[in-house]
């Protein structure tokens, strides 16, 4: 099987980035930050605070996540429900931070990617796939941009959904989220050393997809 891992800060692109290149490739998606915001929807459906979040443990051997394609079409189900678009939350977004510092729950996710690498040709994103997850993935690649251009697509996203937006305060709190995530005990965000920096501040998605794209074949030749 092959594997591909992208790492990088919230709101580079992984996501939409690797489902196009895996749709490209005919490989497996996996979204890693979705099972993290699985989790962290888990700790706001039973009522834990953000500040408490280590409670979510006590609960944490009672939650299913499964990844099921619909239609192509990843679909990411908690105790059999679909909660693909509850998890999109900014809110669900701060807890996927805090509960993916816990050992436990790494450990409960790891062994599910794991699994999937395993069983498929994948593309998989996150934070650490290329250092922890997936240290022996033919391809790896550290995906960034800038903040303020990372807050000016979110910003323009939301606006897109009829959202109301602030974009000094989606720019603080991408902050905030890069500081939680490299600053943390476990697993930290960094560059894998064999990664391949990619920066799509001055790039559009196509020309990204193309960047990466022509990373993977030449590595894959």
């Amino acid at each position: 099987m092959r594997a591909i891992a992208i790492d990088g800060p919230a709101g580079a692109g992984k996501s939409t980035i690797a489902k196009r290149v895996s749709a490209k490739l005919g490989y497996i998606y996996v979204d890693t930050g979705a099972l993290y915001r699985s989790v962290g929807l888990a700790a706001i459906t039973r009522g834990v605070q953000l500040s408490d979040i280590s409670a979510i443990l006590q609960y944490l051997s009672e939650i299913r996540i499964n990844i099921r394609y619909v239609d192509e079409v990843q679909h990411v189900f908690v105790n059999d429900e679909d909660v693909t678009d509850r998890i999109r939350t900014q809110e669900v977004a701060a807890y996927a931070s805090k509960v993916s510092a816990l050992p436990e729950v790494r450990q409960f996710l790891f062994d599910l990617q794991q699994q999937l690498a395993r069983e498929n040709n994948v593309v998989m994103d996150g934070r650490d796939i290329g250092t922890v997850v997936l240290p022996n993935a033919d391809v790896k690649i550290f995906l960034t941009a800038s903040v303020k251009e990372r807050a000016k697509r979110r910003y323009k996203e939301l606006c897109e959904k009829g959202v109301e937006a602030d974009l000094a305060v989606i720019e603080q709190e991408i902050s905030t989220r890069d500081a939680l995530d490299m600053n943390r005990d476990i697993a930290p965000l960094k560059q894998a050393e064999d990664a391949v920096l990619v920066d799509t501040s001055d790039l559009n998605l196509e020309e990204s997809v193309a960047a990466i794209m022509k990373i993977v074949a030449g590595k894959l030749d």
